[in-house]
């Protein structure tokens, strides 16, 4: 391995951008979102799961968020100890806070419940002056510890 390429375990990844709030900012935040964490090393089932979150948050800014002529912003961090992606998509709309919905049998409504399920921690916080971020956390996991904590020599 080259020593001078960026090892994971030693360095946190910085990812932020401002995309229009359009569909088309959208689906470029998360084909852009997937490349970074790829080039960062991410394990692919963490980046799978990040595509997702990435998609729901960034159609949500769109169209809960959207302020006529501003951008959203999305924001990928990778912190080395412990191992952990964060991902932040601030737009312009603090009026309109998520809030997680009951399961309903509709056709749309279910992006925050996806994100919940697929997030080990997600939030929202006020973005001043007039905005919001909503952000969700994935623990990644090492190839020798299982999801529980335990090393994987010791699960059963």
């Amino acid at each position: 391995m080259n020593p001078s390429s960026p090892q994971l375990d030693t360095i946190p990844g910085v990812f932020s951008l401002l995309l229009s709030s359009t569909r088309r900012g959208a689906r470029l935040g998360r084909l852009l979102a997937v490349t970074e964490l790829r080039s960062w090393g991410v394990p692919p089932s963490v980046t799978e799961r990040a595509e997702q979150i990435v998609a729901e948050l960034t159609a949500n800014a769109v169209l809960h968020g959207r302020v006529q002529g501003r951008d959203f912003r999305l924001g990928l961090s990778l912190y080395p100890a412990p191992r952990m992606l964060r991902i932040e998509v601030t737009d312009a709309r603090r009026d309109r806070m998520p809030v997680l919905p009951q399961p309903a049998d509709g056709e749309t409504g279910r992006g925050l419940l996806l994100v919940a399920a697929l997030a080990d921690r997600w939030g929202v916080v006020p973005y001043p002056p007039s905005g919001k971020t909503v952000w969700a956390e994935a623990e990644i996991l090492s190839a020798h510890t299982a999801p529980s904590g335990q090393p994987a020599e010791e699960r059963l």
